[in-house]
Protein backbone atom coordinates (compact mmCIF):
# COMPACT_ATOMS: atom_id res chain seq x y z
CA UNK A 1 0.00 0.00 0.00
CA UNK A 2 1.39 3.40 -0.99
CA UNK A 3 1.80 6.27 1.42
CA UNK A 4 -0.39 8.70 -0.52
CA UNK A 5 -4.18 8.49 -0.70
CA UNK A 6 -5.60 6.55 -3.64
CA UNK A 7 -8.15 9.34 -3.95
CA UNK A 8 -5.37 11.80 -4.77
CA UNK A 9 -4.61 9.75 -7.86
CA UNK A 10 -8.02 10.71 -9.23
CA UNK A 11 -6.99 14.35 -9.66
CA UNK A 12 -4.25 16.31 -11.42
CA UNK A 13 -2.54 19.61 -10.60
CA UNK A 14 -4.23 22.74 -11.97
CA UNK A 15 -2.94 23.33 -15.54
CA UNK A 16 -3.49 27.08 -15.19
CA UNK A 17 -1.29 27.20 -12.09
CA UNK A 18 1.28 24.96 -13.80
CA UNK A 19 1.53 27.26 -16.83
CA UNK A 20 1.78 30.34 -14.62
CA UNK A 21 4.57 28.64 -12.64
CA UNK A 22 6.42 27.68 -15.85
CA UNK A 23 6.21 31.27 -17.10
CA UNK A 24 7.57 32.54 -13.77
CA UNK A 25 10.42 30.02 -13.95
CA UNK A 26 11.43 31.18 -17.43
CA UNK A 27 11.19 34.81 -16.36
CA UNK A 28 13.51 34.07 -13.42
CA UNK A 29 15.98 32.68 -15.94
CA UNK A 30 16.03 36.07 -17.66
CA UNK A 31 13.57 35.32 -20.49
CA UNK A 32 11.26 38.08 -21.73
CA UNK A 33 7.95 36.53 -20.71
CA UNK A 34 4.41 37.86 -21.03
CA UNK A 35 2.11 35.72 -18.92
CA UNK A 36 -1.54 35.69 -19.98
CA UNK A 37 -2.34 32.56 -18.01
CA UNK A 38 -3.47 33.86 -14.60
CA UNK A 39 -7.10 34.81 -14.05
CA UNK A 40 -6.88 37.81 -11.78
CA UNK A 41 -7.44 41.54 -12.23
CA UNK A 42 -4.24 43.56 -12.52
CA UNK A 43 -5.70 46.50 -10.56
CA UNK A 44 -5.02 47.31 -6.93
CA UNK A 45 -7.73 46.59 -4.38
CA UNK A 46 -9.77 49.81 -3.91
CA UNK A 47 -8.38 52.05 -1.17
CA UNK A 48 -11.49 52.07 1.02
CA UNK A 49 -11.37 48.27 1.22
CA UNK A 50 -7.70 48.29 2.24
CA UNK A 51 -8.44 51.01 4.78
CA UNK A 52 -11.19 48.88 6.32
CA UNK A 53 -8.73 46.02 6.74
CA UNK A 54 -6.18 48.31 8.41
CA UNK A 55 -8.87 49.65 10.73
CA UNK A 56 -9.84 46.08 11.65
CA UNK A 57 -6.24 45.28 12.56
CA UNK A 58 -5.89 48.44 14.65
CA UNK A 59 -9.16 47.62 16.42
CA UNK A 60 -7.86 44.17 17.36
CA UNK A 61 -10.23 42.17 15.14
CA UNK A 62 -7.61 39.45 14.75
CA UNK A 63 -9.26 36.53 16.53
CA UNK A 64 -11.39 33.59 15.46
CA UNK A 65 -14.80 34.37 14.04
CA UNK A 66 -17.82 32.15 13.46
CA UNK A 67 -16.75 29.14 11.45
CA UNK A 68 -18.42 30.14 8.19
CA UNK A 69 -18.47 33.91 8.47
CA UNK A 70 -19.16 36.81 10.79
CA UNK A 71 -22.86 37.63 11.28
CA UNK A 72 -22.30 41.20 10.09
CA UNK A 73 -20.73 39.94 6.85
CA UNK A 74 -23.52 37.42 6.33
CA UNK A 75 -26.02 40.26 6.65
CA UNK A 76 -24.13 42.23 3.99
CA UNK A 77 -24.28 39.18 1.72
CA UNK A 78 -28.01 38.78 2.34
CA UNK A 79 -28.46 42.44 1.43
CA UNK A 80 -26.31 42.03 -1.71
CA UNK A 81 -28.41 39.12 -2.99
CA UNK A 82 -31.63 41.05 -2.35
CA UNK A 83 -30.33 44.28 -3.89
CA UNK A 84 -28.59 42.91 -6.97
CA UNK A 85 -30.25 39.58 -7.69
CA UNK A 86 -33.76 39.76 -6.26
CA UNK A 87 -33.01 36.73 -4.06
CA UNK A 88 -34.30 36.54 -0.51
CA UNK A 89 -32.11 34.61 1.95
CA UNK A 90 -31.81 34.43 5.74
CA UNK A 91 -28.37 34.68 7.34
CA UNK A 92 -28.67 30.97 8.22
CA UNK A 93 -28.72 30.26 4.47
CA UNK A 94 -25.37 31.99 3.85
CA UNK A 95 -21.85 30.62 4.15
CA UNK A 96 -18.47 32.37 3.83
CA UNK A 97 -15.29 30.53 2.90
CA UNK A 98 -11.65 31.05 2.03
CA UNK A 99 -12.32 32.00 -1.57
CA UNK A 100 -15.00 30.88 -3.97
CA UNK A 101 -13.05 27.68 -4.57
CA UNK A 102 -13.67 26.55 -0.98
CA UNK A 103 -17.40 27.21 -1.32
CA UNK A 104 -17.55 24.98 -4.40
CA UNK A 105 -15.37 22.32 -2.78
CA UNK A 106 -17.39 22.29 0.45
CA UNK A 107 -20.68 21.93 -1.43
CA UNK A 108 -19.46 19.03 -3.55
CA UNK A 109 -17.60 17.14 -0.83
CA UNK A 110 -20.50 17.54 1.59
CA UNK A 111 -23.02 16.05 -0.85
CA UNK A 112 -21.35 13.58 -3.20
CA UNK A 113 -21.20 9.81 -2.84
CA UNK A 114 -19.62 7.10 -5.02
CA UNK A 115 -21.77 6.56 -8.09
CA UNK A 116 -23.11 10.11 -8.16
CA UNK A 117 -22.71 12.17 -11.33
CA UNK A 118 -22.17 15.89 -11.84
CA UNK A 119 -22.95 17.52 -15.18
CA UNK A 120 -20.24 19.97 -16.25
CA UNK A 121 -20.56 21.92 -19.52
CA UNK A 122 -17.26 22.19 -21.41
CA UNK A 123 -15.27 24.33 -21.66
CA UNK A 124 -15.14 24.44 -17.88
CA UNK A 125 -13.02 25.92 -15.11
CA UNK A 126 -10.23 23.40 -14.58
CA UNK A 127 -11.05 22.56 -10.95
CA UNK A 128 -14.64 21.40 -11.36
CA UNK A 129 -13.98 17.82 -12.56
CA UNK A 130 -11.22 17.21 -10.03
CA UNK A 131 -13.34 18.42 -7.13
CA UNK A 132 -16.04 16.01 -8.25
CA UNK A 133 -13.55 13.15 -8.41
CA UNK A 134 -12.26 13.99 -4.94
CA UNK A 135 -15.85 13.58 -3.77
CA UNK A 136 -15.85 10.05 -5.19
CA UNK A 137 -18.30 10.94 -7.95
CA UNK A 138 -18.01 11.09 -11.73
CA UNK A 139 -17.95 14.26 -13.82
CA UNK A 140 -20.22 14.06 -16.87
CA UNK A 141 -18.69 16.41 -19.42
CA UNK A 142 -21.04 17.93 -22.00
CA UNK A 143 -19.15 19.61 -24.87
CA UNK A 144 -20.53 23.04 -25.80
CA UNK A 145 -18.89 24.21 -29.02
CA UNK A 146 -18.28 27.72 -30.28
CA UNK A 147 -21.24 27.21 -32.63
CA UNK A 148 -23.41 26.94 -29.49
CA UNK A 149 -21.81 30.05 -28.02
CA UNK A 150 -19.99 27.75 -25.54
CA UNK A 151 -23.34 27.41 -23.71
CA UNK A 152 -25.25 24.33 -22.59
CA UNK A 153 -28.55 23.82 -24.40
CA UNK A 154 -31.72 22.48 -22.86
CA UNK A 155 -31.61 19.46 -25.18
CA UNK A 156 -28.01 18.62 -24.21
CA UNK A 157 -28.84 18.98 -20.52
CA UNK A 158 -31.86 16.68 -20.84
CA UNK A 159 -29.75 14.05 -22.60
CA UNK A 160 -27.06 14.16 -19.90
CA UNK A 161 -29.32 13.70 -16.87
CA UNK A 162 -29.56 10.21 -15.38
CA UNK A 163 -31.01 8.89 -12.10
CA UNK A 164 -27.47 9.26 -10.67
CA UNK A 165 -27.15 12.98 -11.46
CA UNK A 166 -26.62 14.99 -8.26
CA UNK A 167 -25.53 18.42 -9.52
CA UNK A 168 -25.39 20.63 -12.59
CA UNK A 169 -22.59 23.23 -12.47
CA UNK A 170 -23.30 26.49 -14.31
CA UNK A 171 -20.65 29.21 -14.58
CA UNK A 172 -21.85 32.48 -16.14
CA UNK A 173 -20.12 34.49 -17.43
CA UNK A 174 -17.75 31.61 -17.77
CA UNK A 175 -14.09 30.78 -17.44
CA UNK A 176 -12.47 30.14 -19.94
CA UNK A 177 -14.84 31.28 -22.71
CA UNK A 178 -16.46 34.43 -21.33
CA UNK A 179 -19.82 33.03 -22.45
CA UNK A 180 -22.84 34.29 -20.51
CA UNK A 181 -26.30 32.74 -20.19
CA UNK A 182 -29.20 35.06 -20.89
CA UNK A 183 -32.49 34.92 -18.99
CA UNK A 184 -33.99 32.96 -21.88
CA UNK A 185 -31.07 30.51 -21.85
CA UNK A 186 -31.52 29.93 -18.12
CA UNK A 187 -35.29 29.60 -18.43
CA UNK A 188 -34.78 26.84 -20.99
CA UNK A 189 -32.42 24.96 -18.68
CA UNK A 190 -34.75 25.52 -15.73
CA UNK A 191 -37.65 23.96 -17.61
CA UNK A 192 -35.62 20.77 -17.96
CA UNK A 193 -34.52 20.81 -14.32
CA UNK A 194 -38.08 21.18 -13.07
CA UNK A 195 -38.77 17.75 -14.58
CA UNK A 196 -35.84 16.27 -12.61
CA UNK A 197 -36.28 17.20 -8.94
CA UNK A 198 -33.26 15.13 -7.83
CA UNK A 199 -30.81 17.43 -9.67
CA UNK A 200 -29.32 20.36 -7.74
CA UNK A 201 -27.73 23.42 -9.36
CA UNK A 202 -24.41 24.98 -8.42
CA UNK A 203 -24.41 28.50 -9.90
CA UNK A 204 -20.88 29.90 -10.03
CA UNK A 205 -21.47 33.64 -10.43
CA UNK A 206 -17.96 34.84 -9.57
CA UNK A 207 -17.75 37.00 -12.74
CA UNK A 208 -21.22 38.51 -12.24
CA UNK A 209 -20.12 42.14 -12.52
CA UNK A 210 -18.08 41.63 -15.69
CA UNK A 211 -20.86 41.66 -18.31
CA UNK A 212 -20.12 43.57 -21.53
CA UNK A 213 -22.08 45.57 -24.08
CA UNK A 214 -24.78 46.51 -21.59
CA UNK A 215 -25.88 42.92 -21.02
CA UNK A 216 -27.91 42.16 -17.92
CA UNK A 217 -26.64 39.49 -15.56
CA UNK A 218 -29.05 36.78 -14.43
CA UNK A 219 -28.70 33.74 -12.17
CA UNK A 220 -30.88 30.66 -12.35
CA UNK A 221 -32.56 30.87 -8.92
CA UNK A 222 -33.63 34.39 -9.84
CA UNK A 223 -35.01 33.32 -13.24
CA UNK A 224 -36.85 30.29 -11.87
CA UNK A 225 -37.73 30.69 -8.16
CA UNK A 226 -38.97 27.09 -8.00
CA UNK A 227 -35.34 25.99 -8.24
CA UNK A 228 -34.16 28.14 -5.34
CA UNK A 229 -34.57 25.36 -2.78
CA UNK A 230 -32.07 23.17 -4.65
CA UNK A 231 -29.63 25.80 -5.86
CA UNK A 232 -26.40 27.00 -4.30
CA UNK A 233 -25.62 30.48 -5.64
CA UNK A 234 -21.89 31.10 -5.23
CA UNK A 235 -20.04 34.39 -5.55
CA UNK A 236 -17.13 36.27 -4.02
CA UNK A 237 -15.12 39.46 -3.93
CA UNK A 238 -12.05 38.26 -5.85
CA UNK A 239 -12.90 39.28 -9.41
CA UNK A 240 -15.38 42.10 -8.82
CA UNK A 241 -13.18 44.05 -6.39
CA UNK A 242 -9.63 42.95 -7.33
CA UNK A 243 -9.34 40.95 -4.10
CA UNK A 244 -7.96 37.61 -5.31
CA UNK A 245 -5.36 37.38 -2.54
CA UNK A 246 -7.82 38.26 0.24
CA UNK A 247 -9.52 34.86 -0.27
CA UNK A 248 -13.18 35.49 0.49
CA UNK A 249 -15.99 33.65 -1.28
CA UNK A 250 -19.58 33.12 -0.26
CA UNK A 251 -22.66 31.17 -1.17
CA UNK A 252 -26.35 31.03 -0.36
CA UNK A 253 -28.73 28.10 -0.54
CA UNK A 254 -30.96 25.75 1.45
CA UNK A 255 -30.14 25.67 5.15
CA UNK A 256 -29.59 21.91 5.19
CA UNK A 257 -26.79 22.33 2.63
CA UNK A 258 -25.29 25.39 4.34
CA UNK A 259 -25.15 23.53 7.68
CA UNK A 260 -23.41 20.58 6.04
CA UNK A 261 -20.86 22.88 4.41
CA UNK A 262 -20.19 24.63 7.74
CA UNK A 263 -19.68 21.24 9.41
CA UNK A 264 -17.08 20.32 6.81
CA UNK A 265 -15.35 23.70 7.07
CA UNK A 266 -15.21 23.41 10.86
CA UNK A 267 -12.97 20.37 10.45
CA UNK A 268 -10.78 21.80 7.69
CA UNK A 269 -9.88 25.49 7.66
CA UNK A 270 -12.39 26.82 10.20
CA UNK A 271 -13.12 30.52 9.68
CA UNK A 272 -11.77 32.65 6.84
CA UNK A 273 -9.32 35.40 7.80
CA UNK A 274 -11.01 37.89 10.11
CA UNK A 275 -9.18 40.80 8.44
CA UNK A 276 -10.29 39.67 4.98
CA UNK A 277 -13.87 39.42 6.20
CA UNK A 278 -13.81 43.05 7.30
CA UNK A 279 -12.36 44.00 3.92
CA UNK A 280 -15.14 42.06 2.17
CA UNK A 281 -17.70 43.84 4.33
CA UNK A 282 -16.37 47.17 3.09
CA UNK A 283 -16.43 45.91 -0.51
CA UNK A 284 -20.07 44.86 -0.37
CA UNK A 285 -21.37 47.82 1.66
CA UNK A 286 -19.11 50.58 0.35
CA UNK A 287 -18.89 52.58 -2.90
CA UNK A 288 -19.34 50.49 -6.04
CA UNK A 289 -17.66 52.89 -8.49
CA UNK A 290 -14.71 50.54 -9.02
CA UNK A 291 -16.93 47.93 -10.70
CA UNK A 292 -18.03 50.22 -13.52
CA UNK A 293 -14.56 51.64 -13.99
CA UNK A 294 -12.92 48.21 -14.27
CA UNK A 295 -15.68 46.98 -16.60
CA UNK A 296 -14.90 49.80 -19.04
CA UNK A 297 -11.23 48.84 -19.05
CA UNK A 298 -11.90 45.14 -19.51
CA UNK A 299 -14.32 45.71 -22.39
CA UNK A 300 -11.73 47.87 -24.15
CA UNK A 301 -9.11 45.16 -23.66
CA UNK A 302 -11.51 42.50 -24.91
CA UNK A 303 -12.07 44.42 -28.13
CA UNK A 304 -8.32 44.97 -28.57
CA UNK A 305 -7.48 41.27 -28.11
CA UNK A 306 -10.35 39.88 -30.20
CA UNK A 307 -9.48 42.11 -33.14
CA UNK A 308 -5.76 41.30 -32.90
CA UNK A 309 -6.25 37.54 -32.65
CA UNK A 310 -8.72 37.43 -35.53
CA UNK A 311 -5.99 39.03 -37.65
CA UNK A 312 -3.73 36.01 -36.95
CA UNK A 313 -3.67 33.31 -39.65
CA UNK A 314 -5.16 30.05 -38.37
CA UNK A 315 -6.97 31.57 -35.36
CA UNK A 316 -10.67 32.22 -34.89
CA UNK A 317 -11.60 34.20 -31.78
CA UNK A 318 -15.29 34.51 -30.78
CA UNK A 319 -16.37 37.65 -28.93
CA UNK A 320 -17.00 36.87 -25.23
CA UNK A 321 -19.95 38.38 -23.38
CA UNK A 322 -18.21 38.71 -20.03
CA UNK A 323 -15.35 37.80 -17.64
CA UNK A 324 -11.81 38.63 -18.83
CA UNK A 325 -10.88 35.73 -21.08
CA UNK A 326 -10.92 34.87 -24.76
CA UNK A 327 -10.98 31.30 -26.03
CA UNK A 328 -9.80 31.24 -29.65
CA UNK A 329 -9.73 28.17 -31.87
CA UNK A 330 -6.45 26.99 -33.41
CA UNK A 331 -8.13 24.55 -35.81
CA UNK A 332 -6.44 26.33 -38.72
CA UNK A 333 -2.99 25.55 -37.32
CA UNK A 334 -3.38 21.86 -36.47
CA UNK A 335 -0.82 19.76 -38.35
CA UNK A 336 1.43 22.68 -39.18
CA UNK A 337 5.00 23.20 -37.96
CA UNK A 338 6.20 26.33 -36.19
CA UNK A 339 9.21 28.36 -37.26
CA UNK A 340 11.07 26.76 -34.35
CA UNK A 341 10.29 23.26 -35.62
CA UNK A 342 7.46 22.31 -33.25
CA UNK A 343 4.62 20.29 -34.74
CA UNK A 344 1.26 21.79 -33.77
CA UNK A 345 -0.43 18.45 -33.14
CA UNK A 346 -2.90 19.83 -30.61
CA UNK A 347 -3.57 22.88 -28.44
CA UNK A 348 -1.10 21.77 -25.76
CA UNK A 349 1.68 21.58 -28.35
CA UNK A 350 0.62 25.04 -29.56
CA UNK A 351 0.77 26.56 -26.05
CA UNK A 352 4.15 24.98 -25.29
CA UNK A 353 5.67 26.10 -28.59
CA UNK A 354 4.25 29.60 -28.20
CA UNK A 355 5.84 29.94 -24.77
CA UNK A 356 9.23 28.54 -25.79
CA UNK A 357 9.49 30.48 -29.07
CA UNK A 358 7.83 33.80 -28.21
CA UNK A 359 7.69 34.02 -24.41
CA UNK A 360 3.89 34.33 -24.35
CA UNK A 361 2.21 32.08 -21.78
CA UNK A 362 -1.36 30.93 -22.46
CA UNK A 363 -3.32 27.88 -21.27
CA UNK A 364 -4.15 25.10 -23.72
CA UNK A 365 -7.80 24.21 -24.33
CA UNK A 366 -7.64 20.55 -23.32
CA UNK A 367 -7.18 21.77 -19.73
CA UNK A 368 -10.71 23.17 -19.97
CA UNK A 369 -12.19 20.13 -21.65
CA UNK A 370 -12.65 21.51 -25.17
CA UNK A 371 -10.07 21.50 -27.96
CA UNK A 372 -8.56 22.82 -30.16
CA UNK A 373 -8.55 26.14 -28.30
CA UNK A 374 -6.42 28.15 -25.92
CA UNK A 375 -7.26 30.66 -23.21
CA UNK A 376 -5.89 34.15 -22.82
CA UNK A 377 -6.55 36.23 -19.74
CA UNK A 378 -6.60 39.88 -20.77
CA UNK A 379 -6.40 41.09 -17.16
CA UNK A 380 -3.15 42.89 -17.87
CA UNK A 381 -2.04 46.18 -19.40
CA UNK A 382 -2.94 47.29 -22.93
CA UNK A 383 0.76 47.55 -23.74
CA UNK A 384 1.46 43.94 -22.70
CA UNK A 385 -1.62 42.69 -24.55
CA UNK A 386 -0.61 44.54 -27.72
CA UNK A 387 2.92 43.11 -27.60
CA UNK A 388 1.65 39.60 -26.77
CA UNK A 389 -0.74 39.67 -29.71
CA UNK A 390 2.06 40.89 -31.99
CA UNK A 391 4.16 37.90 -30.95
CA UNK A 392 1.25 35.48 -31.38
CA UNK A 393 0.61 36.83 -34.89
CA UNK A 394 4.28 36.40 -35.81
CA UNK A 395 4.19 32.86 -34.44
CA UNK A 396 1.10 31.98 -36.45
CA UNK A 397 2.58 33.55 -39.62
CA UNK A 398 5.64 31.37 -39.12
CA UNK A 399 3.66 28.12 -39.05
CA UNK A 400 3.86 26.13 -42.26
Amino acid sequence: MGFLSDNLGRVKPSPTIAMTARAAELKAQGRDIISLSAGEPDFDTPAHICDAAKTAIDAGHTRYTSVDGMPVLKKAIVDKFARENGLDYAASQVTVGTGGKQILYNALIATLNPGDEVIIPAPYWVSYPDMVRLGGAEPVIVPCSADQGFRLTAAALSAAITPRTKWLILNSPGNPSGAAYSRDDLAGLAAVLLDHPHVWVLADDIYEHLMFDGREFATIAQVEPRLKDRTLTMNGVSKSYAMTGWRIGYGAGPEVLIRAMAKLQSQSTSNPSSISQYAALAALNGPQDYIGESLTVFQRRRDLVVAALNACPGLDCPVPQGAFYVYPSIAGLIGKTSAGGAVISDDEAFANALLEETGVAVVFGAAFGLSPHFRISYATSDAELTEACRRIKAFCQGCR
